[in-house]
């Protein structure tokens, strides 16, 4: 019990210092981001709120400017099985791609965030 209060804070301290000193948003032309928008409606990020991976995560997509669908796989029991059925195991941070019909399922912050970067980055 003592451990999971202190896991418990511990993960709001980490959300709350990332509230603190969130990168600033990448400035993009409004044809550039409405292309950008569009193109993140088919990302969706499997995620628990307060994990640091996660956090490192959103970091990337407040920096990148991506309104990604956020899916909390921790406390909403129909995005775990989503995740599980379709992502083949419950390990977050997960990036689910729909791209030409097929749908794939990224693991991995690092694996995330340079997916990222180089769909995204100007």
């Amino acid at each position: 019990m003592i451990l999971k209060v202190l896991r418990n804070g511990l993960g709001q301290l980490i959300v709350l210092i990332d509230l603190l000193t969130r990168p600033a948003k990448l400035k993009r032309s409004p044809e550039a981001q409405a292309a950008a928008e569009q193109a993140a409606q088919n990302l969706a990020l499997y995620q628990f709120h307060a994990c640091p991976f996660c956090v490192k995560t959103r970091r990337t997509l407040h920096k990148l400017n991506l309104p990604v669908a956020l899916r909390d796989a921790k406390n909403d029991p129909v995005h775990r099985q989503a995740l599980e059925q379709e992502g083949g195991k419950i390990q977050v941070p997960c990036l689910r791609i729909e791209e030409n019909g097929q749908t794939t399922w990224l693991y991995e912050s690092k694996a995330i965030a340079a997916y990222l970067q180089d769909r995204f980055a100007a």
